[in-house]
């Protein structure tokens, strides 16, 4: 086990736009083909036989999608077609955000949106917003997104077909992915859960499958990040019969993969989460997409590594990466657990090589996650001044009219005026709690490390009065004894128990020594924590301390803190677990400190066993200083402790 089988960190990128003009996937496709090419068709018929065909091929086999969306797009061209133009257009913006022409994508989609409002279809123009929506998600232009995805919603809102229901409920499970990338777990579930109602509504209706199924998927995620198993793994479960019944093999790859990720994480089932998972590589590897290639590979990549297989740990990652190292999602993780799996292996050139380029990967990654965020609000505001343009070349337009419209642009002017001081007022609202949500969390950190340092003083008062006080008192008893047992007469009998009071008492000395230099170890303070962990573990017969280089020293009560968690850790192992093995480990890098204790014990359920005050305390000194500690244990199976602390 290790730290990363509690991460958050699989996350798949949804193709979440289905058309409104599809009908079945399972259609016969080369049947359509030769219908297209072979039979006499009117105008409707042949239409609606591209469009099965293109949406066939959409999520199968992009080159042969694009294909057809150009010949169809020709031919509605020439018929002058502009619902069919729309359609198309759209299809082949979805298509070049597949591959990532992003440009050429919007392109067509201002294309599709400007027939979809000169013919007056709010319908189209909805589902050309939900299309643009994806390409901007795409991009990681999470904002602009959002706004797209909430124009195409309204507009969807205002009919009552099954088919307005229908793109509802995408928008819906769209918003709520949405959220998932702003972190907003609870306002996701909200609008997963209203358009999972919404589908309810829908169940009698051929297309219900295919609406309900990414519902099920995302459900199925957010309650896997929120260490909610049961309730991720019937979701999962539900969404995965679901798209192989329906032949979606993207979702199935997503649902297999969050299938292996709730059994390895939730229930510590390692079998069944490799069983998943080397399902998943089947079906990646039968599609040849590198992401899901990459996915279905780091997988199996941290299973093998819970499973002590780290030689096939490290085999699986590095495959992971060469399947797709452009990509930047997952990048971090990968090289990390390769580090892992060479540290294991006693590997330290290549450990320290690929813990090195996953740190640099992610402030990489963290740097182009704030670009991104710049890009994202620079095209919002870049298409609001574009929209505002516009509406004021078509209001100068309009003056000739008459004086009417010019009270017109004054009112909307007025109402933009509202608008965006009440947005001021909100934004000014929000920052002015997340200031003060801050400032609580600051005095938090700062009253624990005020009880940290006041525990350390104390200790070191105990510990010196201890030895210097107590100790000494007993040395001044045990010679005192000493000098009258030699000029003393007493008995063979007496002089049994009076040697076996001076036993006791030197035992009583060692004791206390030994008690007043764990409260505060004078080694730790002169030599450093390397040289503390050592010696404690040397005076513990079923401990061993390992440790690689560089051995320093940094901060003393940082120091302090890892070593009052080794104690408390090999101390449970020993009263607790019952362990014959403890194995304590200590590495650091440039910026952060890792300890981990690892005993062969009997373990503990951590599903209904609540953690005791010293885990709660280690929590608390470690959360002063920034760190953290994770706990994976199994009954039968022994217990790991990992400790991260910056330096």
């Amino acid at each position: 086990m290790f730290i990363f089988a509690k991460m958050k960190k699989l996350k798949f990128l949804l193709i979440f736009l289905l058309s409104a003009f599809a009908l079945s996937a399972q259609t016969n496709i080369d049947s359509l083909i030769n219908v297209l090419k072979t039979q006499k068709l009117t105008t409707d018929e042949k239409f609606s036989i591209y469009n099965d065909i293109c949406y066939y091929y959409l999520n199968s086999d992009p080159q042969k999608a694009m294909l057809y969306c150009r010949e169809a797009l020709s031919f509605a061209e020439k018929e002058k077609n502009g619902k069919w133009i729309t359609g198309f257009y759209s299809y082949i913006g979805t298509l070049h955000t597949y591959e990532g022409n992003y440009d050429q994508a919007l392109d067509c989609y201002n294309q599709a949106l400007d027939f979809a409002i000169e013919e007056k279809e709010d319908h189209r123009a909805a589902f050309v917003y939900g299309g643009i929506a994806d390409l901007y998600r795409s991009q990681g232009k999470t904002v602009t997104a959002l706004d797209y995805l909430l124009k195409a919603l309204s507009l969807y809102e205002k009919g009552e077909t099954v088919q307005h229901k229908r793109q509802q409920i995408l928008m819906l499970n769209n918003i709520g992915a949405t959220h998932r990338e702003f972190e907003n777990p609870d306002l996701a579930i909200r609008f997963y859960e209203k358009a999972e109602k919404l589908a309810d509504e829908l169940v009698k209706e051929p297309d219900y499958s295919e609406c309900i199924m990414p519902i099920y998927y995302n459900l199925g995620s957010i309650f896997m990040e929120k260490n909610e198993y049961a309730k991720a793994l019937s979701y999962a479960t539900k969404s995965l019969e679901l798209s192989r019944s329906l032949g979606e093999r993207r979702y199935e790859c997503g649902n297999l993969g969050l299938l292996a990720n709730i059994y390895q994480s939730g229930f510590n089932d390692l079998a069944k989460a490799e069983e998943y998972a080397n399902e998943f590589l089947a079906i990646a590897k039968q599609m040849n997409f590198p992401q899901l290639l990459k996915g279905a590979w780091y997988r199996l990549s941290t299973i093998y590594f819970e499973q002590k297989r780290y030689t096939e740990s490290e085999v699986a990652g590095l495959t992971a990466w060469e399947s797709d190292s452009i990509g930047t999602d997952l990048a971090y993780q990968i090289n990390y657990f390769i580090g892992m799996a060479n540290m294991y292996l006693e590997n330290k050139e290549k450990a320290t090589y690929y813990f090195e380029k996953s740190k640099e990967i992610s402030k990489k990654s963290a740097n182009k996650s704030f670009q991104n965020l710049l890009l994202d609000l620079e095209t919002k505001y870049e298409t609001e001044k574009k929209e505002a343009r516009i509406a004021t070349l078509e209001e100068k337009q309009k003056l000739y009219i008459g004086l009417g419209v010019i009270v017109v642009v004054a009112l909307l002017l007025g109402m933009g005026l509202l608008s965006y001081r009440h947005r001021l007022a909100v934004q000014k609202r929000k920052m002015a709690e997340q200031q003060i949500k801050q400032l609580e969390q600051e005095k938090e950190l700062i009253a624990a490390r005020s009880a940290l340092d006041a525990e350390k003083a104390e200790r070191e008062i105990i510990a010196r009065d201890l030895h210097d006080g107590v100790g000494a008192m007993l040395s001044v008893v045990k010679n005192n004894m000493s000098i009258m047992k030699s000029y003393s007469v007493i008995e063979n009998k007496e002089t049994d128990h009076f040697n076996k009071a001076l036993d006791g008492l030197d035992k009583s000395i060692a004791e206390l020594r030994r008690v007043a230099h764990h409260i505060m170890p004078a080694v730790l303070m002169e030599k450093g924590l390397f040289a503390a962990l050592d010696d404690f573990c040397r005076s513990i017969p079923e401990a061993e301390f390992h440790f690689t280089e560089p051995e320093r020293r940094f901060d003393p009560e940082k120091e302090l803190v890892l070593y009052r968690c080794a104690y408390e850790l090999v101390s449970n192992a020993l009263r607790h677990a019952k362990a014959s093995r403890i194995e304590v480990h200590l590495n650091m890098d440039e910026e952060t400190v890792y300890l981990s204790v690892v005993d062969n014990g009997c373990g503990f359920d951590l599903q209904t066993i609540a953690m005791g005050m010293g885990i709660n305390n280690m929590r608390t000194r470690l959360a002063a200083f920034g760190g953290r500690i994770d706990i994976f244990s199994e009954t039968g199976n022994g217990t790991e402790a990992n400790v991260e602390l910056k330096m």
